[in-house]
């Protein structure tokens, strides 16, 4: 069996908190391929990165991108060096890297906009680059997301039946795959807001990051009349392939809420407003697994920032019925790290030359290797 190849899979996500790195060894085992994973840590952005990224999300200007772009690379270094220190690793040890970068505009058939310079990380760790995943997908028509099918189908997939795996970040995002090593019928789509919607009620509201634990929104009730009329939003009733970003669930959807809320219930507390918001993300997941999923599941596996919301965890439960909700935690390594690992193995496919999308969950017009890859 030749030597396995190290990757460093680096991802920053729609919730906008920061860089996660981690490190897995990839190889090929009797043909099948086989994953090791080594470890991750997550780097929270700067206030002040976190304040210019907002900035340009709200207000662009091709300086403010540029300089961004720059921050971006270096706080990915950053997490790279940490990471590598953390688990007694030097770059030179490492084959390649796989940047995801920050989403600032997820626009499918146009386009998909991450951000982060390839070059200035290359240049700084001395480790070729793996970027623009998304790009080859949607210019083969399809959404450009989710990408973490094929690792869910070939890595996370359950033996003997069909499993669902979601992602709950800033957006939330459902794989499900009939079993372990086959993507031909696997089935994703983004179901909508994560914890993205929350975590700006959050701000607006009590100026926290995030509700830690759930426990606001376990001390109030939703509104239900706010609930049911954001239900109704179309892209809820949209059949997959779908994707979606901050462009629809960002913060002036988070304003919205607040509003129609205060005029709904003006007597309302912030506790129910953050509880219709997680309310929301719940029920928005739960009504579209049962409508779109149409196969009996053996688990449904979370993974994600949401996972540490309580208050989210409990409620999606109750809406699974008898299918069994689980951490992804509970059967491999820490669910924080999946969406890194992920990248990190779409890097290694291109690096051989494989594809990595999944056209039943994109809607490509077929398989495509996803991309760019900048020497070190």
């Amino acid at each position: 069996m030749s030597r396995p190849t190290v990757i460093v899979g680096t991802m920053s996500g729609t919730s906008l908190d920061g860089v996660t790195a981690a490190v897995a060894e990839f190889s090929l085992v009797d043909g099948c391929e086989s994953l090791r994973y080594l470890g991750h840590c997550t780097v929270p952005y700067a206030d002040d990165l976190r304040a210019q990224l907002e900035q340009v999300l709200r207000h662009a200007s091709p300086a403010a991108v540029v300089a961004l772009r720059a921050a971006l690379a270096d706080a990915t270094v950053a997490a790279v060096r940490q990471l590598l220190a953390q688990v007694d690793r030097a770059p030179a040890s490492i084959d390649c890297l796989a940047l995801h970068g920050q989403t600032l505009w997820h626009a499918p058939p146009l386009g998909s906009w991450q951000i982060a310079d390839a070059a200035r990380i290359a240049e700084q760790l001395g480790v070729g680059v793996v970027s623009d995943f998304r790009s080859r997908d949607v210019a083969a028509g399809g959404q450009g997301a989710p990408l973490v099918p094929l690792a869910d189908a070939m890595l996370f997939a359950h033996p003997h039946g069909a499993r669902a795996l979601l992602n709950i970040g800033g957006m939330s995002n459902v794989t499900v795959v009939p079993r372990r090593g086959h993507s031909d019928d696997v089935l994703a789509f983004d179901t909508g807001p994560g914890v993205a919607v929350i975590d700006a009620v959050v701000r607006t509201l009590v100026g926290a990051p995030f509700d830690a634990a759930g426990a606001l929104a376990a001390r109030g009730r939703p509104i239900d009349a706010v609930l049911r009329a954001r239900l109704a939003d179309p892209y809820f009733a949209a059949p997959p392939p779908k994707s979606t970003g901050r462009e629809r669930y960002g913060a002036a959807f988070a304003d919205a809420l607040i509003t129609d809320c205060r005029r709904t219930t003006p007597d309302c507390a912030d506790a129910d407003i953050v509880a219709t918001a997680t309310a929301l993300t719940a029920e928005s997941i739960a009504t579209q697994c049962a409508r779109f999923i149409a196969v009996p599941l053996v688990d449904l596996l979370v993974s994600g920032g949401g996972v540490h919301n309580r208050t989210l965890m409990s409620a999606l439960a109750q809406h699974a019925g008898t299918t069994q909700v689980r951490r992804f935690d509970d059967e491999y390594f820490d669910g924080d790290a999946k969406e890194a690992v992920a990248f990190a193995y779409l890097a290694w496919r291109h690096r051989r030359g494989l594809p990595g999308n999944v056209p039943s969950a994109t809607g490509a017009r077929g398989p495509r290797v996803l991309g760019a890859w900048t020497p070190a």
